[in-house]
């Protein structure tokens, strides 16, 4: 059993907190049982476990379908506690190998976002793609990393269902020749429920407060904006911007059926 925060194998543990690292290695952590059931669903294995032996012994329910590969770590409760970002601690820290695909692999539905810093919002569009229909997230050079602690929190662990690709604006709109790149913006163009929204497409979304770049906005096939009331809040975040655009692009795909 590990009882040292300074144990070697911790300390790389801990740098899987840090972009850098986890695009070095290609891995990435997520924290607490839910993740680990959430990622045994969808087939995903971790490489390594780290567990709190007192609070979840090695023949716990959560472990039951892992593979026998997979390495289990005995970590003493308050020395793992360090090695977590949750505020109530941790009982088990898994560790995955990033899964990501190229735009080779692009599905008839797409998200692309553009610049959005806020990981939490990538986690939950991440979710929304994986909850409402085969899709793929392109995210941009600029955008928060998926794999980070408060993306993969915010997924739901959806992170290990859900298609994921890099590639920047340019690659995206050379690549997806057969795709529609539809543009969401502020009160600019067609309203979204007004356009037919039939698949193979890619909604372009940027951040809440300087929204999609213009120069982005420009090469797009069409611009659209989500009506919002004259009197209400100013602007949806793009995580609530997404999901809807998937939502009302189900529509279209049930009808194909």
């Amino acid at each position: 059993m590990i009882t040292s925060r300074q144990n070697e194998r911790l300390k790389e543990l801990r740098k899987l907190h840090d972009r850098k690292h986890r695009e070095r290695s290609k891995r990435f952590l997520a924290e607490g049982e839910d993740m680990l059931t959430e990622a045994s669903r969808w087939g995903a294995a971790p490489d390594i476990v780290f567990f709190d032996p007192e609070a979840l012994g090695a023949d716990a329910p959560v472990f039951s379908g892992l593979p026998d590969e997979v390495e289990m770590v005995a970590v003493k409760g308050d020395v793992l506690r360090t090695s977590g970002s949750l505020g109530s601690g941790s009982r088990v820290i898994g560790v995955w190998e990033q899964r990501e695909e190229g735009l080779d692999h692009l599905r008839d539905v797409g998200v692309y976002l553009h610049e959005v810093a806020d990981p939490g919002n990538v986690g939950a569009v991440v979710r929304a793609a994986l909850a409402l229909m085969p899709s793929t997230v392109v995210i941009s050079p600029g955008t928060a990393d998926p794999f980070s602690p408060k993306a993969v929190r915010a997924s739901m662990g959806a992170i290990f269902g859900q298609p994921i690709v890099r590639a920047s604006f340019d690659d995206l709109r050379s690549q997806a020749r057969d795709a529609r790149l539809i543009a969401l913006a502020l009160r600019t163009g067609k309203v979204l429920t007004e356009v037919t929204l039939r698949p193979p497409l890619v909604f372009c979304l940027g951040p809440e407060r300087s929204g999609l770049a213009g120069e982005i906005v420009s090469r797009c096939d069409e611009v659209c904006h989500i009506p919002l009331q004259l009197d209400g809040a100013e602007s949806l975040n793009v995580a609530m911007a997404a999901t809807i655009c998937l939502y009302e692009t189900t529509k279209y795909s049930s009808a194909d059926e």
